[in-house]
């Protein structure tokens, strides 16, 4: 692999609801509860380490047994885990309520610890360490904007690719202010437009109306459609590939993601990194996890012909 990678950002807990049958609002419905270690970052570097990536995780928790789960599940995985511990408070939470067909009706984010990792932290010693031995940088929006901000400026002043996970509409304005820094920014359509403020009919329209924003290098995806991508050189756009049964949406935008920036470590192209991203988003989409325990790099190549070749636009 080339170098390292840091993840920078949300690892908590996940809880999903699944409906067992039609939903029917404001009343109870029957179903089942299932818990996991999650959150953007968290999800990402699960992938990466999986795919053979060298990967280290610095991310807020608390000192409960939430947060004792989430750092046994990084050093299950084989991520270099390097908390930051605030022993007084409960680790963030993501609780989400899903259709029985793994479609998203609510979700309750309770993130509150996120907020006290200030931009101070990314002036520690032990912190600057670990960005002076990474190769490659990814952040996502759970962090305060000052943080990001300070994250993607240290970075940048060491050449570092930065790559963010978008999260929420809510959460991807806190990355406006380091737009200038970042190498590739992961959205869906929803977050796109929080940041443009605007919805292009077509989605090749995207990256014009981000890039007036500042942004160099971004990922728009929107769900089973065409989903686009672009850098400082070039728009690709592709196709994801239809999937006969979805077992759980959660997690697909983060192995897109995943994807992607193994790819572009990996060297690829613009087009071809869209298609490894789409061969990790189906794979996951196929698991009853946010990212899939079997998951390797013989399985992510294995999807490759399942994933039609992206069209460069310019």
């Amino acid at each position: 692999m080339s170098g390292s990678l840091l993840v920078v950002g949300g690892a908590h807990i996940d809880r999903r609801g699944r409906i067992a049958g039609t939903t029917v609002m404001g009343a109870s419905n029957p179903g089942r509860w299932f818990e996991e270690p999650g959150g953007g970052g968290f999800n990402a570097a699960r992938n990466l380490a999986r795919l053979g990536h060298e990967v280290r995780l610095i991310a807020p928790r608390g000192g409960d047994a939430a947060g004792i789960a989430v750092s046994a599940e990084a050093l299950r995985v084989g991520i270099d885990d390097c908390p930051v511990v605030f022993l007084d408070r409960a680790t963030p939470s993501y609780t989400a309520i899903l259709e029985a067909d793994g479609n998203l009706v609510i979700a309750l984010a309770d993130m509150e610890l996120y907020d006290l990792f200030g931009p101070r932290r990314t002036r520690t010693l032990s912190f600057r360490a670990a960005l002076g031995e990474a190769r490659h940088v990814l952040c996502d929006a759970n962090l305060p904007a000052e943080t990001l901000t300070a994250l993607a400026d240290a970075a940048a002043a060491r050449g570092l690719p930065v790559f963010a996970i978008a999260i929420s509409p809510a959460k991807v304005v806190r990355l406006l202010p380091c737009f200038t820094d970042l190498t590739m920014l992961f959205m869906n359509a929803a977050e796109a437009e929080a940041l443009t403020g605007a919805r292009p009919d077509d989605p090749a329209g995207w990256p014009a109306l981000l890039r007036e924003k500042g942004l160099k290098g971004g990922v728009v995806t929107c769900g089973a459609e065409a989903v686009v991508a672009f850098d400082e050189t070039e728009t690709a756009i592709l196709s994801p590939p239809r999937l006969d049964s979805v077992v759980d949406v959660t997690g697909a935008g983060d192995a897109f993601a995943s994807g992607v920036i193994s790819a572009c470590i990996g060297g690829c192209s613009l087009g071809e990194a869209l298609r490894h991203g789409a061969a990790l988003a189906a794979i996951t989409l196929r698991s009853p996890h946010a990212t899939a325990e079997n998951l390797s790099r013989d399985l992510a190549n294995s999807y490759m012909p399942l994933v039609p070749d992206a069209k460069i636009l310019s």
